[in-house]
């Protein structure tokens, strides 16, 4: 067995062995081993993924490892078997994972430390990550569902980890509910590749896919290629699971579960594993103009009116919510201008200083007694300098500030969006920039409004706040060391170089390469930095941190004013563009009364009227009709036999003579 097979099943099994032992012997096992078998199981599965890595990068000429480990089923003559696909882009992908997850782990220690399902807690967030590797180290489209569907399951639980609460009970139920829409597409699009490729190997699909060049599908009197269908309802899917619109209405409800798995789930986990889909199976999107128009569209949206939203919230989990959904926005972005390297090097950095972020306010959750309204905090940088230093260098990537980490990705999107010229192009430059301000804005209104301003806690709380044990500010520290870096170490080898360090992972050079056009503007990782002053850009996020010091610390009575002078506006935020008003009344309502009609007809007419209380009232009919052959009279009795002895007389007759 080679080194890089072995170092690949460590990683993924190493997080399955922590989950079952922790989760079988739930009843039995402290809490101590249940923490440290599965911090060691995710922390050796983090050492094999940097290893792997190693591994490949000192190959002669790195390129796609496949490794069939076995055959899982035959259907017709195809096999189907369970395996990797080792390239740059599923090794980026096992790093990220394996280290977010590795930081919750150790997070978590402290922050569920009284928890009474704490056992539980970690089992579960070691089978998610066994999911999501799972999902990230296939080489085929059956063993990327499994995995797929392994994080929608497991981010049901840890949702509604707290099954007391109504709340989370109806937050988890309703990212299944949604996830499932998506999971229909899904299916769709994996359904029409098998049934043209014959196969569900990615490299194998890829080289057969000339066979949907010339094929269509119908939909009333409409034609559509069949390779357009195939790559919307793909996408389909990525819109459920990394929630644009409008499949995102479930994203921040899941604030319900605890902190460490907002964290998990939101920064290098479920929510961009739509993201990786469509960059792996990218050589099919480059076939249909019209699938990355809709994947350009949907993403700029998403970018933009979710960022708004952001503006007109107070729960401090909520706001960061609505920054991911903007992100994962220009993630998608990128894909849809055929920049695949820069969607999921955006993905990469997101990662850190998302992950930082969630857990920032989970450090602050904690020093509030579990409050998480900032309007009733105010003044906490002073006795939480470690969580507050950490968050601003987290904000500052997620504004996109040079030399931090988000700044590279999120300007090279920008940069790519300019070049592309598919129809919405010029719809989707607008959004992005516009959302540079917006993103901007709402992250350092949090920072105003948690760490600066006068204390508007109660006095009591106010006494006691203090900064979190360093089981929680390690992992904070260890997350700030990427957000600032990372994005300036890795821009060139990871974009440019070659097509990047996907190249070999993306298998295909779009008809039209914008990071070519991008490349020629960008002469190393400093320089770029050193030029953002000469780009709007970066002029208009510093506007937005302007705005948000203004509007929040100088004169905080003027987002009041707006409030008020631009209610309708500032309704149509609060109410979240009515996205989860419709769904109640149109699915949820409607569901239910078609659930009451099919109740009343087939239920109360045709089962119990009909058939239940028909039958006996049938049966109470006729005998009521045959009592009145049972009268006791005999002179009835003997009519009766004499007709009877002249029917069986005329039968006679006629049958013999």
């Amino acid at each position: 067995m080679s080194t890089l097979k072995l170092l690949c099943l460590c990683v993924v099994l190493f997080p399955l062995a922590g989950a079952m032992i922790s989760g079988l012997f739930v009843r039995v096992i402290s809490r101590s081993a249940a923490h440290w078998v599965t911090t060691l199981g995710v922390g050796i599965s983090f050492v094999c993924s940097m290893a792997a890595l190693f591994v490949y990068l000192n190959e002669p000429t790195p390129t796609v490892f496949i490794y069939p480990l076995y055959e899982w089923a035959q259907v017709a003559g195809v096999s189907i078997h369970i395996g990797f696909q080792i390239d740059g882009l599923s090794l980026m992908m096992m790093n990220v994972v394996t280290f977010i997850s590795l930081m919750v782990h150790v997070y978590t220690i402290g922050y569920m430390h009284d928890d009474p399902g704490y056992v539980r807690f970690f089992s579960y967030i070691s089978l998610f990550t066994f999911a999501m590797l799972t999902l990230v180290m296939s080489d085929n489209l059956l063993q990327l569902f499994f995995g797929w569907e392994g994080v929608g399951l497991m981010s049901y639980l840890l949702i509604g980890f707290w099954f007391k609460k109504p709340s989370a009970v109806y937050a988890n139920m309703k990212a299944f509910l949604v996830n499932r829409v998506g999971d229909l597409g899904f299916l769709l699009g994996i359904a029409g590749l098998f049934a043209v490729c014959g196969t569900l190997n990615y490299l194998d699909i890829f080289g057969k896919l000339q066979l949907f060049e010339s094929q269509t599908i119908h939909m009333g009197s409409y034609e559509m290629s069949l390779i357009t269908f195939v790559g919307i309802m793909l996408f389909i899917g990525a819109m459920g699971k990394s929630a644009q619109v409008p499949l995102h209405v479930w994203l921040p409800d899941s604030m319900e579960g605890p902190t460490p798995i907002s964290a998990l789930i939101h920064a290098a986990t479920m929510v961009t594993a739509g993201i990786f889909m469509v960059a792996r199976l990218a050589p099919i999107f480059e076939m249909s103009e019209v699938a990355r128009s809709f994947i350009l569209v949907i993403g700029a949206t998403t970018a933009l009116f979710m960022g708004f939203l952001g503006l007109v919230q107070n729960d401090i989990k909520r706001i960061i919510a609505y920054s991911t959904l903007s992100q994962l926005g220009y993630m998608v972005v990128a894909l849809g201008a055929s920049a695949y390297a820069a969607g999921v090097f955006h993905l990469m950095t997101h990662a850190f200083f998302k992950a930082l972020l969630f857990l920032g306010a989970g450090s602050v959750i904690i020093a509030m007694h579990h409050e998480q309204d900032i309007r009733k905090m105010g003044g906490l940088w002073r006795k939480m300098p470690i969580t507050y230093v950490t968050m601003v260098l987290g904000s500052l990537a997620l504004a996109g500030i040079p030399p931090f980490a988000g700044f590279y990705s999120k300007d090279v999107i920008i940069e790519a969006v300019s070049f592309t010229s598919i129809p919405g192009a010029t719809y989707a430059q607008w959004a992005v920039m516009m959302g540079v301000f917006v993103t901007a804005l709402y992250s350092f209104r949090l920072i105003f409004l948690v760490f600066h301003t006068k204390p508007r806690m109660d006095h009591h709380t106010e006494e006691h706040v203090h900064e979190s044990p360093t089981v929680v500010t390690v992992p904070l520290i260890l997350l700030a060391i990427p957000s600032v870096f990372i994005g300036g170490i890795f821009a060139e080898n990871l974009l440019f170089n070659q097509y990047g360090f996907f190249s070999n992972s993306i298998h295909v050079m779009p008809q039209h390469n914008v990071l070519a056009q991008v490349a020629h503007h960008f002469h190393g990782a400093w320089s770029f930095a050193f030029h953002a002053p000469l780009t709007l850009p970066f002029w208009i996020a510093i506007s937005g941190i302007l705005s948000a010091y203004l509007l929040y610390e100088k004169f905080p009575a003027v987002p009041a004013w707006f409030a008020h002078r631009f209610s309708l506006i500032y309704t149509i935020l609060i109410n979240k563009y009515g996205f989860d008003k419709f769904n109640d009344w149109f699915f949820a309502k409607g569901s239910l009364e078609v659930g009451e009609a099919f109740w009343k007809f087939g239920d109360v007419k045709v089962i119990d009227d009909g058939m239940v209380n028909g039958s006996a009232h049938l049966v109470t009919r006729i005998g009521s009709r045959l009592r009145y052959l049972q009268s006791g009279l005999l002179n009835q009795y003997a009519f009766i036999l004499l007709i009877g002895v002249l029917v069986l007389i005329t039968w006679m007759s006629y049958r013999f003579f």
